[in-house]
């Protein structure tokens, strides 16, 4: 097939896609399919073929011959021969082995190599760290697997870099009638949307047909699309008791709300498992860090036991791309248990994406951000980058410190203040976030513009009255700290301004920009803005934060403040003081 010229396919995997081609947009979606997106400067953005983005690509139903084509027809010359080969080598190895059941009971299981595939496995099962597993032989190409060793193995295995096919099916869990309802508390009708109906399907296999593979994975959407209701609906179809495991206290209460208000189940069916209560129920809702507290660290975490501790059907993993160590670990021991993970991006910035592939399950479908933007389910997002120049004073004090302090230095730029006032005048009348990372700053900030401030300080009730005053517009501006960064949902705001970050954190732009998602009234317009000194380190790290949005197809305007257009603002703000 004749080449399209757009990319630049290079002998060390990476791929140059250049941003002024023709056929850009199509480049940017096949390759956000098939590769992982490393940077993104003006002329060529790079990306990179790795065996976990191919092994995505191959659940998602794509061929070693399949991805080849699209790379050939991409690429403006020949692809190299090294890269074909690689591609070719890792998409054959997602297939290679498989996991099966050895008989009703499941306590021993079998792990076959496909066929051509048995020398190999004879390799990898040489290894060490594999030895403490209890394996032992088969037939040819065959392995008996104890059933404890399940996840590890799958674990072990991903991480040699030979994906494991887990076959063996899932217990039911104890059964849990639910149905959706059909009108709102409000009034409102309720059903569930086409692509929430084909992520439910992607993960539980079709209600007609059941395929060997559903029942564990991850499904990965942009924030305001509705992951609540997509888990709601998985439970639905199961009917199984269900644990939810989620980000923070204020999720666990969203969802118990959700559930609530979406499915016939009674409150008494539904508990909270959190620091304040301990309810165990055919559906309990918790926090990974009540399952991950401890008092001491030679202790060991004495909430994991839920994760075992009742029959589940289903754990639902909210925010897996959180998933902490430990709770990795516990679900290394409760495969036979199907597994749903939700996230907006796939992105950890530990490296682990590896383990939640493998423990979790894989990407069982992903719903493209501007796909939905397009359909009207999610607001359509301006982003904008506005550069602000260092106080001389400042800048003085800047040249002379540690990169770590000149980081931080440049984050808490005293003028991004008169930057927020400007902002909050333009967009008067609109419910407006302003999310940072450092306390101090916002507490400073918070007095000078006098706005209320949640931080992780905040009690639960304070945090609820301040969110339940937003939301019913009573509230027009809303400082928050990083506890904001994850499963709040303040639909009716639609500006969000962005004064300092986690270095350069990839999943937590994601998480901020998606506060704002959810479809608006009117215009179904939002506004994103994040503040950066100009000149620094932190131009750095925008740079790199940015990366998934760009993937998604959402581009960063950059605008630089010159100083005279500050002056005004800091004149009021003094005064004011």
């Amino acid at each position: 097939m004749k080449g399209q010229g757009a990319c630049i396919v290079q002998n060390d995997h990476t791929i140059l896609l250049e941003t002024a081609h023709a056929e850009y947009e199509a480049g940017r979606q096949t390759l956000g399919q098939i590769a992982e997106l490393l940077k993104t400067p003006a002329l060529f953005h790079t990306y990179r073929l790795t065996p976990l983005s191919l092994w995505h690509a191959a659940a998602l139903g794509e061929t070693e011959a399949s991805v080849l084509e699209k790379l050939r027809f991409l690429s403006r010359w020949p692809v190299p021969a090294k890269v074909e080969e690689n591609v070719k080598v890792w998409m054959d190895r997602y297939g290679q082995l498989e996991l099966k059941s050895s008989g009703p009971e499941q306590t021993i299981l079998v792990l076959e190599a496909r066929q051509g595939a048995e020398e190999m496995l004879g390799r990898l099962l040489q290894s060490p760290s594999l030895q403490g597993l209890g394996l032992s032989p088969a037939d040819q190409g065959k392995v008996y697997v104890p059933a404890a060793s399940r996840g590890l193995l799958k674990q072990e295995l991903t991480r040699m870099g030979y994906p494991v096919l887990d076959k063996v099916g899932y217990r039911k869990g104890t059964s849990l009638p639910l149905e959706l309802k059909p009108v709102l508390p409000d009034g409102s009708p309720f059903q569930l949307r086409d692509y929430q109906r084909a992520c439910i399907e992607a993960f539980a296999g079709s209600s007609k047909t059941s395929s060997e593979l559903a029942g564990s994975g991850v499904l990965v959407l942009p924030c305001g699309a509705g992951k609540t209701v997509i888990g709601i609906g998985a439970m639905q179809r199961l009917q199984c008791e269900t644990l939810i495991l989620t980000s923070n206290i204020t999720s666990v209460r969203q969802w118990i709300q959700e559930l609530q208000n979406k499915t016939t189940l009674v409150p008494e069916l539904i508990g909270e498992y959190s620091g304040e209560r301990k309810e165990v129920r055919p559906v309990t809702v918790s926090t990974y860090q009540i399952l991950t507290h401890r008092t001491r660290k030679e202790e060991g975490f004495r909430h994991l036991p839920l994760l075992s501790g009742r029959n589940w059907g289903l754990i639902i993993y909210d925010e897996v791309h959180l998933l902490p160590a430990p709770v990795f670990r516990a679900t290394a021991d409760i495969q036979a248990t199907r597994r749903l993970g939700l996230t907006a991006t796939l992105v950890r910035e530990d490296g682990c994406e590896q383990d939640v592939f493998s423990l979790i399950g894989p990407k069982q479908k992903e719903v493209a951000w501007k796909e939905l933007e397009g359909q009207g389910w999610i607001a359509e997002v301006d982003c904008q980058e506005i550069r602000i120049p260092l106080p001389r004073e400042v800048r003085n004090l800047y040249e002379r410190m540690g990169r770590k302090e000149q980081y931080r230095t440049a984050a808490e730029n005293p003028d991004k203040t008169a930057a927020v006032r400007q902002l909050m005048n333009r967009h008067e009348g609109r419910q407006i976030l302003i999310i940072g990372q450092y306390v101090d700053q916002l507490e400073q900030l918070a007095l000078e513009l006098k706005i209320p401030l949640i931080t992780g300080a905040s009690t639960q009730q304070q945090r609820s009255a301040l969110y339940t005053g937003f939301r019913a517009g009573d509230i027009r501006v809303l400082a928050v700290s990083k506890v904001a960064n994850f499963a709040v949902d303040l639909p009716d705001a639609s500006v969000a301004i962005q004064i300092s970050g986690s270095y350069g954190s990839r999943q937590e732009e994601a998480q901020r920009l998606g506060r704002i998602l959810r479809p608006k009234r009117g215009d179904n317009r939002a506004f994103f803005y994040s503040l950066v000194s100009a000149q620094t380190r932190e131009e750095e790290f925008a740079r790199r934060r940015q990366l998934f949005l760009v993937e998604q197809g959402y581009e960063y305007t950059v605008v630089n403040m010159e100083e005279q257009e500050l002056q005004g603002e800091r004149q009021q703000t003094q005064r004011e003081a």
